[in-house]
Parts: C-alpha cells; structure tokens; sequence
C-alpha cells in the first residue's frame, strides 16, 4: 500500500500498478483539495492494477491526525470520547465519519487509535488515544469499531503492541517499551484484545523495541510479536498492516528493500510505504519478488496472506464495487451535516480547558 505526491493519479503510480499490481493507495493532505477532486481522485485509483479495486485508506482519526479537512467534519482529538465515558457518543461518531468516508469512496479507515495512553509525556500518541485507561480504551474503541464497520468502512486499530507508553516518536526515532509481558497483557493488548473480539478488518504494527518480546528488532519485523502474539496467542485472522516503513524507528536502521521483506516474514499482510518515491517502492516490490522467488518467503505464507485479503475483501468491498461518485448535491449533503456537527460539538464539550 503506497502513498503518492499530488491531486491527480501521477503516470509513476500507473506505471507501479501495472508493473506489479497493488494492495492498496493512502491518501495524505497533500493528494485533497475539495470534495470533487477526491471523489474522482479515487475513482480514478480504483482502475489501478488487474484484479480486485485496491483498498482506499486515510488517517482520519479526528483532532491532529485528520487529512479530510472543511466542508468535511471537523472532529474533534478522540480523547474526548473517552473522556465523555459514552460508548453510544463513539458509535455515533464513528457512523457520521462512515458517512463521510463512504461519500467519497474510501474504503478503510486507519482508526482507531488502540493505545493507552499511560505516559502523559508521550510525543507522538497524546490525545489521539481514547483514554490512560485500557478498560475505557477497549470499549469506547469497540464501539467506534462496531459502527464503523457496520457502516461498510474497514476499520485498522493501531499500534500493537501499544505505543502508549513511550516518550519519544517512532517517526524520528525507535521508542523503547520496557513493560515485562505481564504488564503488556493486562494493559497494552486488552484494547486490541477487544477490538478482535469485534471482528476488527485490521490492525496495525508500531515501530517500537519491546525487549521482553524481542530484544533485536521493533514490533513491525519481529516475527516474535506480529506472528507469534498478535497472529498465534491473540488469535486474530485479520489483516496486520505494518506502520509506515519510511519512519526513521525503522528506516534509520532497514533499507526500505530489508524491511519490506522482513515485514512480510514476521507476519505482517500489508507493507505500508507513505512516501511517494515511486523507484524506492518499485524497488521494495522487486525484493518481495525476489524473496518469493527464492523462498525465503515461503509460497504457503503468501497464500495465507492472500486468503486473509480475499476473506476482509468479501465483507467490505461488494458494496463499494460500483462505486461512483456522488453528484456535487449529494456530496455536500453528505460533509459536515447538521447532524454530524452536532456530534462534534458535544464531543466538545470534552475538550480539557
């Protein structure tokens, strides 16, 4: 799943699908500029590549992580939800984000936000997070899961194992989590514990050290963590999205080429490439060709990973298979309603003075 530069689909993007085929696109601020524009930005992905439509996805969390900005809602940090202690306040958030998602073909959402938020100097999680409490973080998430999916959007809870507890950003540097596996089964996984109770389409790898885990490589390339906890103990049978592999927690220490195929081995099902260096993702595909090829990914594995794309694709895309954009009316009619402001304004209420 590949990130790009601009507001039209670029001929590199074109050429990679073509080349290669795709998972899927992300979408940034950089590739929006009005409604129109992304409606027809992603029908025009949707042909990309020769099989199924590639998966549509965005950081649309609500508060700093927001990349769909006015006359879309403007919701306000999800911190205010946990601190509402309204699961049907979430739902109803996370029905008026559907709404708004589906209007202009996205099809899966990076939300949730899964960690807690235990360590109040976190740089990078802060009020993203539900709440400092695993319990409130698993039903409030639940809730926004449940609704999100019910209203045809894929949902992805972030950051397993937890990037709650950290106190610096994995986008500059490798956080470290020094939580033996007692503490980190009580507290970090009861909210991705919850969310794959609700049948949650994905999950999402943090680019952190956890050394009662794995004491050599972050979370997103150790087979330890992605397949021997989340995939075997947690008994989750979703899709496992890596976090971006450009972050410099892992880029400073991987090439890109390294980590793609070390992704893929530790269990991960999508290797997820935000920038929009076409050649460096041409070049991440090549090697994951090439570990094929030479069977250090074994071809049973890429079945399996197959399989589980085919099984989340079945639940959620049938009805986005049609999929056209809405006329400019309906389209408006659908962002920033009174009623999803409405729901915005009373998770304001929550906002800390």
């Amino acid at each position: 799943m590949v990130g790009f530069a601009g507001l039209d689909v670029p001929p590199e993007l074109r050429a990679l699908a073509r080349d290669f085929d795709l998972g899927g696109v992300i979408l940034f601020a950089r590739n929006v500029q009005a409604p129109e524009q992304v409606a027809g930005l992603v029908h025009d992905l949707r042909q990309l590549g020769s099989g199924q439509p590639p998966w549509i996805a965005v950081d649309q969390e609500g508060g700093r992580v927001a990349r769909l900005r006015k006359p879309f809602t403007e919701w306000p940090p999800m911190a205010t939800l946990g601190r509402s202690g309204d699961p049907a306040l979430a739902a109803r958030f996370a029905r008026a984000l559907a709404e708004e998602l589906r209007a202009v073909g996205i099809s899966l959402d990076f939300a949730p936000v899964l960690d807690v938020h235990t360590n109040p100097a976190n740089p990078v999680i802060g009020d993203r997070a539900l709440s400092d409490k695993a319990g409130i973080v698993a039903e409030h998430g639940r809730a926004i899961i449940d609704a999100l999916q019910s209203a045809g959007i894929a949902a992805c809870g972030k950051h397993f194992p937890g990037h709650g507890d950290t106190s610096t950003d994995s986008h500059h540097t490798l956080p470290v989590v020094g939580h033996p596996i007692d503490r980190l089964r009580d507290v970090e996984f009861a909210p991705f514990r919850a969310a794959i109770e609700a049948q949650v389409a994905s999950i999402m790898t943090a680019h952190v050290l956890v050394p009662s885990l794995d004491e050599t490589r972050p979370a997103s390339l150790s087979r330890p963590i992605v397949s021997g906890i989340l995939r075997e103990e947690l008994r989750f049978d979703g899709l496992i999205i890596s976090d971006d592999l450009g972050m410099r927690a892992v880029a400073d220490q991987y090439p890109l080429e390294q980590s793609a195929v070390l992704a893929v081995e530790a269990g991960c099902d999508v290797v997820l490439l935000c920038g929009a260096d076409h050649e460096r993702q041409a070049a991440a595909l090549e090697a994951l060709v090439h570990a094929v090829e030479s069977e250090r990914l074994s071809f049973k594995q890429i079945d399996d990973v197959m399989a589980r794309h085919r099984r989340v694709r079945e639940r959620f895309m049938p009805g986005m298979l049609d999929w056209r954009p809405p006329s400019a009316a309906a389209l408006h009619a659908a962002l920033g309603s009174d009623e999803h402001q409405a729901v915005a304004d009373q998770m304001r209420q929550y906002l800390e003075p």
